[in-house]
């Protein structure tokens, strides 16, 4: 066999694995609109395509339960936390990035080392202080600490800060730049694509977030979020998979239009955050 042709057969068994298991991924997300578009007495059929095409579910899941706020409330408190994660830990990066000082490294291992502490670990402490400072019942507890930056932000956004050649901030500091000026005006507009992945993870992780909801925002529906939502939703109508698949399906659509949005500069800011 020519190397022509074992190149080409590796291609082609390369292509057909990745249909497999892009068809594999696909597969669930194409069920769950199917059955959102079916009739109630339709949902067990096996058939992809709807007997019956039908959009009353979205209508009825508006009116069995407050969606638009809930749904409000979650996108609300996304934004906040998603603009906390990108503030602190783009400026926690950019000090572990740029700046030289005693025991940097071993403060960046010991950040690190915060990655491998389960969240189950600090929810009491943390629940213990917002009771104390009356929070308790409130959105703040659910973004707050997103203001107090995190290993992982960090890490990805100082993995790609590391790419940007430091002679600009040093020839900056030579021209009387200050610190927050190369941060504010080179490194964070040089970062972009970074930024962008970081924020599809902050805004997915704060959106989807079911438990800090149920400890915070237990059963008030004009509080709550849409994951608390969900789950009410699934304990009152068991069985009712045409009315759930629909609201499940409003529920990611956001996240989906902003990886679509913001896809270019997702992908680039996840392959150049390896680089060093």
């Amino acid at each position: 066999m020519s190397r022509r042709a074992e190149e080409i057969r590796g291609n082609v068994i390369a292509v057909a694995l990745l249909l497999t298991g892009g068809i594999v991924m696909v597969a669930p997300f194409i069920w769950m609109v199917s059955t959102s578009l079916k009739l109630p007495a339709d949902q067990y059929s096996r058939s992809l395509i709807p007997p019956i095409f039908t959009f009353a579910n979205y209508r009825d899941i508006w009116t069995i339960m407050p969606f638009h706020i809930m749904l409000w409330n979650s996108f609300k408190i996304a934004m906040i936390a998603t603009f906390g994660q990108l503030l602190t830990c783009s400026m926690g990066a950019f000090i572990f990035a740029v700046t030289r000082f005693r025991g940097r490294d071993a403060l960046f291992f010991l950040l690190l080392i915060t990655l491998m502490v389960p969240q189950q670990i600090t929810t009491i402490p943390q629940f213990i202080l917002f009771k104390w400072l009356g929070l308790y019942g409130t959105q703040v507890p659910m973004y707050l600490p997103s203001f107090l930056g995190g290993a992982f932000g960090t890490f990805l956004l100082r993995q790609y800060f590391k790419t940007i050649p430091i002679e600009l901030a040093e020839a900056a500091r030579i021209d009387g730049a200050s610190l927050l000026t190369i941060y504010w005006r080179i490194y964070l507009p040089l970062a972009k694509p970074a930024l962008a992945a970081f924020a599809i993870f902050a805004f997915m992780f704060s959106w989807n977030d079911l438990f800090t909801a149920l400890i915070y925002l237990p059963s008030d529906m004009q509080t709550t979020t849409l994951p608390v939502g969900l789950a009410l939703m699934q304990q009152q109508y068991a069985g009712k998979w045409t009315l759930m698949m629909a609201a499940v399906l409003i529920s990611v659509a956001p996240i989906i239009i902003a990886f679509l949005i913001a896809q270019k500069h997702f992908i680039e800011g996840i392959s150049m955050s390896g680089f060093k």
